[in-house]
Formats: C-alpha cells, sequence, structure tokens
C-alpha cells in the first residue's frame, strides 16, 4: 500500500516509520524542509524518541519511507492519508484550526477515489465530519463516505513511547459512515501489531467505536479523565498541607482497593495533551462544571507551590531561587505548556529572582525558550518542576547555600538534604 503521513512531528514521524516497518511504501509530508531534509538523510530530525532513529534509517535505506514538503502530490500517490498536523488552543479555549485547515486543503487537493482520510490529531466532537468532510468534498470534488472514506482514529501514545504504545493500546476508529470505518479498520489492521491483554474487556486490537463522534469523545474522555483524577489528587494535596498530613501514604492506602485510582498529585500539569484536551472538551461542552474546575484547580498548583515555599523560606524578595526542569515531564525534551512558564512568573511576582536548569537542555536553548538559564549563580532555594531520574543524585552538597528544597514531583532523597528544609506538596 502507498500511504502519506501529513506532519513528521513526534507523533507523525514514528506512525510513518511503523507503517514502512509493516512493508508498505510511505511518504512522509511536512512544511518545514529542515524536517524533509532530515528524515531523507535517515536522521532523527528530534531526540529522545525509542528505537526511532534506528528505525527510521533503516526504512529510509530499504525505500520504504521518503519526505516531501510537497502535501497535495504526495496524496495523489497514495491509496491511504493520515493527519497529525497539530491543533492548539487559545488562552480562552478556543480551537486554532489555521495549521490543520491549510493541510486539509492540501489534502483535498491530491485527493483521489478510493483514498482513506483518516484524522488522529485530537478534535473536538464534530469536527471530522462537521469541518473536515465538507473541506474535503470542496477541494476535491469527491464525496465522503461514497467516493473516499473517511474516519477519526485519535493518537493514544506518549512521547518517548511511541512503538510500544501503538503495540499495547487498542486503535480507536470512527467513521462518517460504516462503509468508511470498515475502510479503517482493514487499514490500521495492515500496519499495527498489537500485544495481548488479558485486562481487555475484549481482545486487543482495531476497535470500531461505531461512529466518528465517538472517536472523537473517547480520546477527549480519556484525557480530561486524567485531568480531572490530578485535580482531585491536588486538591487532596493542598488539604493535607493544612491538615500536616502526608496525602502520599493517603492516596496509597486508597488505591489498595480496587475501586480508587487516585493519581499523584504535583506542581504542575504540562505537555500538548492534558492541558489542553479539556479545555477541547469544555468548547463543546461549556456546561461541564467539573472539568472546568479541575482544569483551575491545575492551572493554580505552579502558584500554590511558590506561596508554599515563601511560607517557608519567608519573604523572597531578592532571593536567588533555581527551578529544576524546564522540560513537562521528566526523560522528555519538551516545554510544551510546562510547569517552569507559570513557576517562573510566580517567583517573580513574589520579587524573587529565578533560574532555571534541565540536563536536557543547554542554556542558549534555555534561553531560547524565554527562561533564565542558570549560569553557576549562587542560590538559596531550589524547587524541583520535572522528575528527570538526575534529580534522585541530587544532595545539599551540589547546593551548599540552600536553605529550602520544594520537590514538587517527590524524586529527591530527603537524607541527602540535611540541613535544608525539605518540602514536598501534601505532607
Amino acid at each position: 500500500m502507498n500511504i502519506c503521513v501529513v506532519a513528521l512531528g513526534k507523533i507523525g514521524l514514528p506512525l510513518a516509520v511503523q507503517f514502512a516497518s509493516k512493508g508498505h511504501k510511505v511518504v512522509g509530508a511536512d512544511v518545514n524542509p529542515a524536517v524533509v531534509e532530515a528524515v531523507n538523510a535517515g536522521r532523527e530530525p528530534f531526540p529522545g524518541e525509542h528505537r526511532l532513529e534506528e528505525l527510521m534509517a533503516a526504512a529510509v535505506a530499504d525505500g520504504t519511507l521518503r519526505a516531501t514538503t510537497d502535501t497535495t502530490a504526495a496524496v495523489a500517490e497514495s491509496e491511504a492519508v493520515v493527519i497529525v498536523v497539530p491543533l492548539f488552543v487559545d488562552a480562552d479555549g478556543t480551537p486554532d484550526f489555521g495549521w490543520m485547515d491549510a493541510a486539509t486543503k492540501a489534502v483535498a487537493a491530491g485527493l483521489r477515489p478510493g483514498t482513506l482520510v483518516s484524522y488522529e490529531t485530537t478534535l473536538p466532537v464534530g469536527t471530522t465530519r462537521g469541518r473536515w468532510a465538507p473541506m474535503l468534498e470542496a477541494g476535491s470534488g469527491l464525496r465522503a463516505g461514497v467516493d473516499f472514506p473517511l474516519v477519526f482514529s485519535p493518537e493514544r501514545v506518549l512521547t518517548g513511547r511511541v512503538f510500544a504504545d501503538l503495540r499495547r493500546y487498542p486503535k480507536l476508529v470512527g467513521g462518517v459512515d460504516e462503509s468508511s470505518a470498515k475502510a479503517g479498520v482493514a487499514f490500521y489492521e495492515s500496519v499495527l501489531d498489537f500485544d495481548e491483554r488479558e485486562d481487555l474487556p475484549r481482545a486487543n486490537g482495531v476497535w470500531d467505536l461505531g461512529s466518528a463522534e465517538a472517536s472523537e469523545m473517547a480520546k477527549l474522555a480519556e484525557t480530561t479523565y486524567r485531568d480531572v483524577n490530578i485535580g482531585l489528587a491536588n486538591q487532596f494535596a493542598r488539604f493535607a498541607d493544612k491538615q500536616g498530613l502526608d496525602v502520599m501514604k493517603v492516596i496509597e492506602a486508597c488505591n489498595s482497593q480496587p475501586y480508587s485510582h487516585i493519581h499523584r498529585p504535583g506542581i504542575a500539569v504540562g505537555g500538548h495533551c492534558i492541558p489542553i484536551y479539556p479545555q477541547m472538551y469544555l468548547w463543546n461542552d461549556p456546561e461541564a462544571t467539573v472539568v472546568r474546575a479541575a482544569r483551575e484547580a491545575n492551572a493554580d498548583m505552579p502558584a500554590y507551590a511558590v506561596d508554599v515555599l515563601a511560607a517557608a523560606y519567608g519573604d523572597l524578595a531578592g532571593a536567588n531561587v533555581l527551578v529544576l526542569g524546564a522540560a513537562y515531564r521528566g526523560a522528555v525534551k519538551e516545554t510544551a505548556f510546562s510547569g517552569v512558564f507559570p513557576l517562573v512568573e510566580s517567583l517573580r511576582a513574589k520579587g524573587a529572582v529565578p533560574f532555571v536548569s534541565d540536563p536536557m537542555y543547554s542554556v542558549e536553548e534555555l534561553e531560547h525558550e524565554g527562561l533564565p538559564a542558570h549560569r553557576g549563580e549562587t542560590v538559596t532555594a531550589v524547587v524541583v518542576q520535572a522528575d528527570h531520574a538526575e534529580y534522585r543524585e541530587l544532595s545539599v552538597q551540589d547546593f551548599p547555600e540552600a536553605r529550602v528544597l520544594l520537590d514538587g514531583r517527590r524524586v529527591t532523597d530527603p537524607e541527602r538534604w540535611q540541613g535544608v528544609r525539605h518540602l514536598v506538596l501534601g505532607a
């Protein structure tokens, strides 16, 4: 099969490599010439994805994978098109469809009868049928569900472990009609392999959810659940702080019973998914008060953490404070909606002088992100924002002038910080 993957980002490129590994001819389309050049040279354009460099180089070498900036031409020679273009929301939670509109129009211009179109980018419910289908039809002169199959099949993977997640989780598919769904199921069965899982209600594999809307909602629901659950955990942590309790002991006790699955509280919720997709859900369902309250609770955690730090440290005015971790989570070189940004803002609001360091970022890269990079300045307070494994080995010897350490991820060893006030959230 000839397959086109539109957008070779941290999800799209591993997908293209996965499809090629199953023997299909794959062309990846991307608007960034540097990405296209790197892929065609067999070079990984971004670091951190397990096995990507090895598998991509092999696919390029054997001719099953190549890249282009000409999306329309790539679509014209393909029997299936998978679109993984980013979709963002603004400060009010309104989706910005600009990039996806442009990509959809480019796909429509090259669309042929019979070519499957699958959207994997997380979308508000109703977008595939209500926005993309008319746009594809207008640009191609073809009818969705009649002349070409159209499905929504959300990506459900985490960067850094995409290939493992593709095997572990069922692939959800929803079509604009029954024939589209059948085509979508057949396609994904031909490009993916699945691990056996006894914990699922039915066999792992490609699951037809019955409609594009059901598939869209499934992705929003599973990520919104995580945000709401973390929001609840953070509320418990804040109450535990007032009561002098260790919330993690409470949560571990609760989760020993099979109907409780409370997540871990933390200093921030970042990344492309959890802070964003609940807002897409709220765009569909503005009366979802539980979702809105959880999103607000999680967004407030960086400011709350700084309040905890100030209560222990005293007046932060003029204090040099080091934030450890620019990434939104450990072992991932990505700052999308990272808690580092509101932390820096909240520290400055208290009069502190914040600095940031991260083992995955150079000083120049941090400054390019608009962050005040640490260049060895003496600091008297430290805040752990990301759970990088390197932070487990830190001790008071690394920051001999520090008076207070606030570990927002519970990764540091208190025994290594004797003489420093060691704080965690929810204890």
